[in-house]
């Protein structure tokens, strides 16, 4: 019987797939892996302060972090040796190495910058003449993209409270309110409900600022008959949720008649044709190939969706040129959309989960029009 935990379950399959890479240890500092491989959920203030990494080998692992974190990281991380550094990683290197035998050593390159990279080398070479320091690319990133059942149960519950926030939203929205007002009504229900956070700054646009896909939140009161972008996400037990509905407020024009029966019906298609072993390139085409037909190919400027987890955006990621196959258990969105310029838009953004010959809607809302 497994009686591993999910985070020993994670840690083995890392093991079992540095044997075929060119580095003996593997480097761990983007957060969210961190976080995946130990269940050390410090969050770094920014890219240059990080609360620890983590070095794994096939027979060890090692936390490295400083003396805010030591408590914490002993608690949540209790398969890992913690050793704590005084005023830099680079002072407690040499004791590392040594104790792992480190000769090659892979880094996230996609995360780490430049001027910690040199540095690292530079103590690895003193600890070794030959000592390298490899790319070790999107490793973890790799193993996150498939769902656990501890991680898909996660992000219903993480969905469902986005969407008892919504209808709140939704029932309070009115013509002369403020997108800022809706906005922070959203965070304010949300941490009421019990969310740890935001997954993401909700997203409220209205009129012609829906033609912005990520438009930032103005005091700009919301009007009569125009499309109102709500894009909003919690954060739940450490796991994003990501949805979005266009409401309009009174009678819609035949303009916004429309563009959303399009949008809806390219969403509706898309998420037909989502299953396991099918490029995710091919699942954009579908919808960004109905949206072109109806005379808006120029007004769809971005990836049909994204998946989500830990992080709000994570792979495998949806667009013209993705080389990604879905999988059973991935959990991604599906959210096409229009835009244009001094009119407004509409986006409408599910969040599903890959099954072996189709997907399943993981969303319980249902606010759609159907003009």
């Amino acid at each position: 019987m497994d009686n591993l935990t999910p985070f020993q379950r994670r840690q083995e399959k890392v093991k079992k797939l540095l044997p075929g890479k060119p580095y003996d240890t593997l480097l761990v500092s983007e957060p969210w892996n961190r976080a995946y491989l130990s269940g050390f959920w410090a969050e770094d203030m920014q890219l240059t302060e990080s609360s620890g990494f983590l070095f794994l080998t096939e027979k060890a692992q090692v936390l490295a972090t400083d003396f805010r974190y030591q408590e914490q990281a002993e608690k949540e991380a209790p398969d890992f040796q913690v050793v704590i550094y005084k005023e830099n990683l680079a002072n407690i290197l040499p004791e590392i190495f040594a104790s792992l035998g480190t000769r090659t050593l892979g880094f996230e390159n996609h995360h780490l910058t430049y001027e910690r990279v040199m540095k690292i080398q530079e103590v690895l070479q003193e600890w070794h003449p030959q000592g390298e320091l490899l790319p070790g690319g999107e490793l973890v990133e790799g193993l996150r993209m498939v769902k656990e059942p501890e991680e898909i149960q996660a992000i219903r519950n993480s969905l469902a409270l986005t969407e008892s926030v919504l209808e709140t939203i939704v029932a309070e929205a009115e013509v002369g309110k403020t997108e800022k007002q809706l906005a922070w009504r959203i965070e304010q229900l949300m941490r009421e409900a019990g969310a740890e956070a935001i997954s993401f700054p909700p997203i409220v646009a209205s009129g012609p600022g829906a033609a912005m896909p990520h438009a930032v939140v103005s005091d700009r009161q919301l009007g009569d008959s125009e499309t109102i972008i709500i894009d909003l996400g919690a954060r739940l037990d450490h796991y994003c949720s990501d949805m979005t509905r266009t409401l309009i407020l009174g009678e819609p024009d035949s303009k916004a008649r429309e563009v959303y029966g399009i949008v809806r019906e390219a969403q509706l298609r898309a998420m037909a044709a989502v299953r396991a072993g099918i490029p995710s390139s091919e699942v954009d085409s579908v919808a960004r190939d109905y949206i072109a037909l109806a005379g808006y190919g120029d007004n769809f400027g971005h990836g049909l969706g994204h998946g989500i987890g830990l992080a709000v955006h994570e792979k495998p990621g949806f667009g013209k040129s993705s080389s990604m196959v879905l999988e059973e258990d991935m959990v991604v969105t599906i959210e096409p959309g229009i835009y244009l310029p001094g009119w407004g838009g509409v986006r409408l953004e599910n969040m599903v989960r890959v099954t072996a010959d189709g997907c399943e809607i993981l969303n319980q809302n249902e606010f759609f029009y159907s003009f």
